[in-house]
């Protein structure tokens, strides 16, 4: 599928960190509220980057950047993500991955070879809504196992869930809080609407911000550690 896009320097993305974004397109998720529909309903409308130049200016960068964040789209479904997480390793750089967690398969092989630093993982919704969030097949249990590695990884760890109305509320916060109990880090993320991927999506609107803080209080009571973002 090939790098779609290539950000400057950003800190947020990669929390403590200063970090260059390699965006990877397509998804096996079609979700109605997605940021970044481009990259899941038309990857190869994205121009390919050329790889070796990205590795060129990232050799550059290192001498003030500490790592590179992969997202997407869904940066698992490349083949050639654990070559390119390699590479950056190579740089001596930190690398992050971005993921919907349903791929845990590639999660383990970027473990198992020391090419990950930091893991976030997104929480969409209740476990039982995932079938919503495409047009085919979910398999929940993909994401349940990427959770279960995450909790015993040897790195640093967030799972993420953004507070988008009629999919997230008090129920699917206790639903997740069960599972992630004793994590060290939840990010709890408000909605912004405008490039939804599908348009009703778009006139959502957010959540008040009264809501959201009060969701994050809710996930305090399980985790660590919780970051109310995007406020």
């Amino acid at each position: 599928m090939g790098i779609k896009g290539f950000q400057g320097t950003s800190l947020l993305d990669f929390p403590g960190h200063i970090a260059s974004l390699v965006f990877l397109g397509g998804c096996n998720l079609t979700c109605p509220f997605c940021h970044n529909p481009a990259l899941v309903i038309e990857p190869e409308a994205c121009p390919d980057l050329d790889v070796d130049g990205i590795f060129d200016d990232l050799q550059e960068r290192s001498r003030f950047i500490d790592g590179v964040v992969f997202s997407g789209g869904e940066p698992t479904l490349d083949g050639a993500l654990i070559d390119l997480a390699s590479r950056v390793k190579a740089l001596g750089l930190k690398v992050k991955l971005d993921t919907n967690g349903l791929a845990p398969k590639v999660i383990e092989q970027m473990l198992d070879r020391d090419l990950l630093d930091y893991l976030a993982i997104d929480l969409k919704t209740s476990l039982a809504c995932y079938p919503d969030l495409h047009d085919r097949p979910v398999n929940g249990n993909s994401l349940l196992r990427s959770v279960q590695i995450a909790m015993g990884a040897p790195v640093e760890v967030e799972f993420r869930t953004t507070c988008v109305p009629g999919w997230v509320d008090e129920s699917v916060i206790h639903e997740w809080g069960e599972v992630i109990s004793g994590a060290p880090l939840w990010a709890i993320q408000q909605y912004h609407p405008e490039h939804a991927l599908d348009e009703t999506m778009q006139q959502t609107g957010s959540m008040p911000a009264q809501a959201v803080e009060a969701l994050a209080r809710l996930a305090e009571g399980y985790v660590e550690r919780v970051e109310v973002r995007g406020l």
